[in-house]
């Protein structure tokens, strides 16, 4: 693949991550629990971004050494 449609996965990846979790967010009622539950929701939050990000800089970075 090219780099312009890594990145565009990669923007798209993570675009969708955070509509799932917005979604979750209010859907499950969470603005509405206590501290730690907003805590926990907060890292597993981070925690899916950053698994996509280094997922879509690694690929970002094949596709760019491996250019014709």
């Amino acid at each position: 693949m090219t780099v312009k449609r890594e990145t565009l996965v990669l923007v798209g990846l993570v675009l969708a991550v955070d509509a799932i979790f917005i979604a979750v967010y209010f859907g499950a009622g969470i603005e509405r629990a206590s501290d730690s539950v907003k805590i926990v929701f907060t890292v597993v939050w981070t925690a899916s971004n950053l698994a996509v990000v280094i997922r879509g800089l690694t690929r970002i970075r094949s596709a760019r050494v491996n250019r014709p």
